[in-house]
């Protein structure tokens, strides 16, 4: 119990500025960070002119985000392109139909920027956090390549079936620094996954950043009485190009290493999608495949502004598991895809989020930019 009040405790005198935390501002400086956050005292006065302002005239979320930008220069990979980026492989495929996937993945210790200033000394997936988002279809055979540059033990635990032999545990896949193991198994079963590092402490290793997404698409022969759903899922069918789809891996740092967290974000950097609202044509719907890697807290959340969803808890079912639903929780490991559309809604931003208050303030934060497409 002591420990959950000294957690409660040392987060609140994190929250600087001149504002209590009641206020709803957000942090200024965390650990060693200069970071500047912006801060607006809370106030009920409604000008008479302006009743309903909008996000652009408040600024940034009310002026309740980071101060600053993250740009390529320090992580090497752009946040935004993460979001639509699969990696999917090379392919063979031999006399008897059987697809093989072959992915390469290492282990690099990196620093990484997760806030404007904010360097984070991150364990990686190839040089990145999360790491690659590995695409395969049903029944495929894959095979990844892992090699270990980091400074310590790291392997690769699949949410997915598989053999005791490549579990990515002692024995079965971890391996030391300097070290190769070659994963095999075949995909399955559909739906949204996740890979992360299971080398001890766990906590340690899904804290510093060895996470990543493993989608299974449906084969859609397989699934006959879903069909037109499962050709929507597979990657590269023509009704899978009607989709915008992307990936939104929920995850936080503690970056004063106290156990409690100070930055949360959807794919790593706080605010980013505030900054840079993620663009969506109205006219086509849109699918979130959401993995929940965070550390140090219980659970997370995901809430859509001025819209429902359809959710597919771990996306192993072509059916809804919850209908018309606007919030959802995962706890760690917990993954499953959204699926909605803005086709009746006025174009603009939309807002989504963690509905814990907090993890919101502190970069869990992001914009739908909707639009008409153009031509």
């Amino acid at each position: 119990m002591k420990r959950f009040f000294d957690k409660i405790t040392n987060r609140r005198d994190l929250l600087k500025g001149g504002a209590a935390l009641a206020s709803g501002t957000a942090l200024a400086g965390l650990g060693a960070s200069q970071t500047a956050v912006a801060s607006t005292p809370y106030t009920d006065t409604i000008d008479p002119a302006n009743p309903h302002p909008s996000m652009q005239s408040m600024g940034s979320l009310g002026d309740m985000v980071t101060v600053g930008d993250v740009g390529m220069d320090i992580n090497g990979f752009d946040v935004s392109e993460l979001l639509t980026d699969w990696e999917t492989g090379s392919v063979e495929i031999d006399d008897d139909g059987q697809v093989t996937r072959t992915f390469h993945v290492d282990a690099e210790d990196r620093n990484i920027e997760i806030a404007p200033g904010v360097i984070f000394p991150a364990w990686t997936y190839n040089g990145r956090v999360p790491g690659p988002t590995l695409r395969a279809t049903e029944g495929d055979r894959l095979r990844i390549v892992f090699r270990n540059f980091g400074s310590h033990p790291h392997s690769m635990h699949f949410h997915g079936i598989h053999g005791a032999s490549m579990d990515g545990i002692n024995g079965s896949g971890l391996i030391g620094p300097g070290e190769e193991f070659i994963y095999e198994f075949d995909a399955k079963p559909f739906g949204c996954h996740l890979y992360h590092c299971h080398a001890f402490p766990l906590r340690a290793h899904m804290h510093k950043g060895m996470y990543g997404a493993f989608i299974v698409d449906p084969a859609p022969e397989k699934h006959p009485e879903n069909n037109a759903v499962a050709l929507s899922r597979k990657l590269g069918t023509p009704e899978n190009q009607e989709w915008q789809e992307f990936i939104m891996v929920m995850n936080a740092f503690d970056t004063n290493f106290d156990g409690a967290n100070e930055f949360y974000a959807i794919n790593t950097v706080a605010h980013h999608y505030m900054k840079h609202p993620i663009k969506v044509d109205r006219a086509r719907p849109i699918r979130v495949y959401l993995v929940n890697a965070t550390e140090f807290d219980p659970i997370n959340s995901f809430h859509l502004h001025a819209n429902f969803f359809n959710y597919y808890d771990h996306g192993t079912t072509l059916t809804p598991t919850s209908q018309i639903v606007d919030t959802i929780m995962q706890c760690q490991a917990q993954r499953g895809i959204l699926e909605f559309s803005f086709k009746d809604h006025e174009v603009g931003q939309y807002m989504f989020h963690a509905h814990q208050s907090e993890f919101a303030e502190l970069g869990w934060m992001s914009v739908f930019d909707v639009q008409d497409s153009e031509g």
